[in-house]
């Protein structure tokens, strides 16, 4: 198995309970990469920054994908011979500058080409029920399904499988995830 085969992405629109799946996961003994996009937001609040989605978008991207490709590197660094679930990757930063129609840098296409995840992807697709907003999640449901989309397409069409985890208990979709990792067919 090459190492990349280790990284596994989970990603999705907001909301559709990524965080809580990647800390189901954690506690099934796998490593995990938290969401960068959440941090960034944080530290750019506190520290009165303007790299926010609502305030200069390009700034943030470029924010994201600093922190997406050092959270890769450390990953990779590390050896690792099981899975390693990651909260969103490079390429969902692809899918945030479309959304808002930012040009893409030629930087950012050729990492989302060379820094390759598990050929697989789990998306979490928009679910209304357990869906809301906080303090660093602004957007309105339209923009989460938007998202969703957008992340789907991102994926696909850098050559990703691209899998629907299904809208069930957080247990049943550790089981999912795990028995299509299992499964070889791609």
């Amino acid at each position: 198995m090459d190492q990349n085969d280790h990284f596994i992405i989970l990603t999705g629109g907001p909301g559709v309970g990524k965080t809580t799946l990647l800390k189901a996961l954690q506690e099934e003994g796998f490593e995990t990469v938290p969401e960068e996009a959440r941090r960034i937001i944080q530290e750019q609040l506190e520290g009165h920054g303007d790299g926010l989605p609502w305030k200069n978008k390009y700034h943030y991207a470029a924010l994201m994908l600093a922190a997406s490709t050092a959270s890769y590197g450390i990953q990779k660094s590390k050896n690792h011979r099981q899975f390693v679930f990651f909260d969103r990757g490079i390429p969902d930063t692809l899918a945030y500058i479309e959304m808002e129609n930012l040009a893409i840098p030629q930087q950012l296409l050729d990492e989302a080409k060379n820094y390759r995840y598990h050929t697989k992807v789990f998306i979490l697709p928009p679910w209304k029920d357990i869906y809301e907003n906080d303090n660093e999640r602004k957007q309105t449901w339209q923009e989460a399904e938007a998202t969703f989309t957008a992340m789907k397409n991102s994926y696909s069409q850098l050559g990703y499988v691209v899998v629907e985890v299904p809208k069930t208990t957080v247990a049943q979709r550790v089981q999912f995830i795990l028995e299509n990792l299992e499964s070889r067919t791609e």
